[in-house]
């Protein structure tokens, strides 16, 4: 295959389409990961969301997918060292993963060594989510394959500048980056493959499908938000999270208590207090994802580019067939 859809990423992770469908709590249940595998490009799962909310031992949740889709997947190994505990569920996960044929890893939030070395030795590759130059230059010291260049248009934990930006800050390392934030139609996917991006992750796009298990209620807010109605706020994770203002961010509020503030600068406290706002989002989002009674959706300013709920395969095939106008 030669051409726009050539890449070192669609070659890297053994797929048609530079598209990845990133990994997101509560919202990337098994249909939906699977959807855009079986379309091209490649759902990343999970796996606190797989087991946690939507109820899959991770074995058989792994398997489930294979049932829907025999294209690749990929697997997100949050590698932040929380506890001892943590890293060795962590540990056990990315050893199941490769046992049941998963080849393709995206790390974050640590140092991404030890992901590397299993992914390596079973013949996997592994990109590692950056905000700027000095992470993206750790995790090339872990030994990671490629980069997802998360920037300030994301949803979640957005970067501080833009994706030509932050094209032009780590363009030099000499490994494949992939372009994560504001992606929200065809033209912005070209857009960023033409700077010289070798693919795309989306998350809020594929949040508005018929396959994510996000409410109804999560969907038309995506679908009715504009940009600037995303805000970040601390009061999710203790740094700052992309999010849609409703009523009850706005109650809440956008900044950490000055207690918060504090424990999370110390280097012995920082941990504790992430594995406290951790725990207590996983709740937040879960009922979220239900539809309850806190609209709390994580989401990024490619809602601006987002007007309908459509088919996760539609997507991806649309975003594929727009890449013909690239010379």
């Amino acid at each position: 295959m030669t051409g726009p859809l050539d890449t070192p990423l669609t070659r890297h992770a053994g797929i048609e389409v530079p598209l990845l469908c990133g990994a997101m709590y509560p919202c990337s249940n098994p249909e939906l990961v699977a959807a855009v595998s079986e379309a091209g490009g490649m759902g990343i799962v999970q796996p606190v969301s797989l087991s946690y909310v939507h109820g899959h031992e991770f074995r058989e949740g792994l398997r489930f997918i294979r049932q829907l889709t025999s294209k690749p997947i990929g697997m997100n190994a949050l590698i932040e060292q929380s506890s001892k505990a943590y890293r060795e569920r962590m540990e056990r996960w990315v050893d199941v993963a490769l046992e049941e044929g998963v080849r393709f890893f995206v790390t974050s939030l640590g140092n991404p060594r030890w992901v590397a070395d299993r992914a390596h030795a079973a013949g996997g590759v592994v990109y590692h989510d950056v905000t700027e130059r000095k992470w993206a230059m750790k995790g090339l010291d872990g030994g990671v394959d490629g980069i997802i260049a998360v920037n300030r248009r994301a949803g979640g934990h957005a970067g501080p500048t833009d994706a030509a930006a932050l094209y032009e800050e780590l363009a030099d390392l000499g490994v494949p980056l992939v372009c994560a934030g504001g992606i929200g139609d065809e033209a912005e996917f070209v857009a960023a493959l033409r700077l010289g991006y070798a693919g795309a992750q989306l998350g809020t796009r594929f949040i508005a499908t018929p396959e994510c298990r996000a409410s109804e209620a999560y969907k038309a807010a995506i679908v009715r938000a504009r940009e600037d109605d995303i805000v970040l706020t601390e009061r999710l994770s203790g740094i700052p999270v992309a999010v849609i203002r409703t009523p009850y961010i706005e109650r809440l509020g956008l900044r950490a208590g000055p207690l918060a503030r504090r424990l999370l600068r110390g280097r012995r406290t920082k941990h504790l207090m992430r594995t406290f706002f951790a725990l207590r989002s996983v709740w937040e989002l879960k009922r979220a994802l239900m539809n309850e009674d806190k609209e709390y959706w994580q989401a990024g300013r490619s809602v601006e580019r987002i007007h309908a709920v459509e088919p996760a395969g539609e997507i991806v095939r649309r975003f594929a067939e727009a890449t013909k106008q690239i010379d």
